[in-house]
């Protein structure tokens, strides 16, 4: 099969690999079919995450059409069209039994914290995922679902990471009725996260960023208010400004580390870019926040010393709340949302990009051209 290769920092190929093969009675053969690009996934390109190694094949957002199954695989048969989560797990262990799948603790012997997640180094569990035109799925009786026949296969590839993210930080955000939310970062989690706020009944939605294009999106798209941080001298205190002075009742931080820079800038939290940030964006959010509020964090954070305000959020009373996404959790509410038409994922696509110019779409979505907010990778086994 093709499929995109990792040969360093900013090297990405496609070359050719062996087609995954069954390895465990409850695993599936998925013949992709559409793919995408995600924001965390310009950690590895930059060669920011640690143990990402030479091979291995990236993408943790994908559906496709199952062409093999294990002998111990009920609910799926070759030829059913599925959406497989980003999040890999065994759907018995103790975390999942409390719906915490982002934290099996069944799928990756490396880990003390996360579980695993496709084509995301091996400190995810060094699983290969979907940038490709097979992939392995374990548990395939318990991650992937057949896609309904009235959703969009756009919209569905969206749901395996991007939409359920930031319904999910909108749910960690404990909104109530009228809450002021401020989300930090209008990439494609962002303005999920902030179209999800209004659903969970946000009074006020405004988004915070430093590239025109994507707060243009979070107005059209999000209906948020929004404001380009690198006008102002201190985006804290236009916050504070245009909160009388009490601050948000909610903030999420849609941006997390750094994804590209080097050691000393996540250190000293020197780079002030929303698209990395060291922890800025999340200290912004700490400091942007009323007394008594709360914090939900997307944002993707690898384990490296981060410079976090934590004195400042304790002392102000704030409610921290974080975690990947259990993203089947999020899917029976938002598919009532998409078919209902209050959600529409795939306006947030700008780029479709096949397979063999993946290269080239990591380079567009990477340096922020061309108006890139979400690209998605058509393969050729589509």
């Amino acid at each position: 099969m093709r499929a995109m290769v990792y040969r360093g920092p900013y090297k990405i190929r496609v070359e050719e690999k062996d087609i995954p093969r069954i390895e465990h009675p409850n695993d599936a053969i998925v013949r992709v079919t559409l793919g995408a690009i995600c924001g965390s996934d310009l950690h590895l390109y930059h060669g920011m995450m640690p143990d990402t190694r030479v091979g291995t094949t990236f993408g943790h957002e994908f559906i496709g059409v199952v062409d093999q199954v294990g002998p111990s695989v009920r609910n799926l048969v070759p030829g059913d069209r599925v959406m497989v989560p980003f999040n890999i797990y065994c759907g018995s262990c103790y975390f999942c039994a409390r719906g915490l799948f982002s934290n099996c603790h069944n799928v990756n012997a490396n880990a003390t914290a996360v579980g695993a997640i496709y084509g995301y180094s091996h400190t995810s569990g060094g699983y290969d995922g979907g940038q490709s035109e097979y992939v392995r799925v374990p548990f395939a009786d318990i991650g992937p679902t057949i896609i309904p026949d009235w959703m969009d296969d756009e919209d569905a590839v969206l749901l395996t990471d991007a939409v359920a993210t930031g319904y999910f930080g909108a749910q960690l955000g404990d909104i109530v009725e009228g809450d002021t939310v401020v989300v930090l970062g209008a990439g494609p989690v962002g303005l999920f996260a902030a179209k999800s706020s209004w659903l969970m009944g946000a009074g006020r939605v405004i988004v915070i960023d430093h590239l025109e294009y994507r707060l243009e999106k979070a107005r059209s798209f999000a209906h948020a208010e929004t404001y380009n941080f690198a006008e102002y001298d201190d985006i804290v205190v236009q916050l504070k400004k245009i909160t009388d002075h009490l601050g948000a009742d909610v903030a999420i931080d849609a941006v997390g580390a750094e994804a590209d820079g080097n050691l000393l800038q996540h250190v000293t939290s020197a780079k002030l870019k929303l698209q990395g940030g060291s922890p800025v964006a999340l200290n912004w959010a700490i400091d942007s926040v009323r007394k008594g509020g709360t914090i939900s964090v997307l944002g993707a954070y690898g384990p490296m010393f981060s410079a976090v305000k934590f004195g400042d959020a304790m002392n102000k009373g704030l409610t921290l709340r974080m975690n990947q996404a259990p993203v089947k959790r999020q899917w029976p509410r938002l598919f009532e949302h998409i078919q209902n038409g209050y959600l529409k994922p795939n306006d947030v696509v700008t780029h479709r990009i096949p397979l063999e110019h993946i290269a080239e779409g990591y380079h567009i979505f990477s340096a922020k051209l061309d108006g890139c907010i979400k690209p998605l990778i058509l393969t050729a086994a589509a």
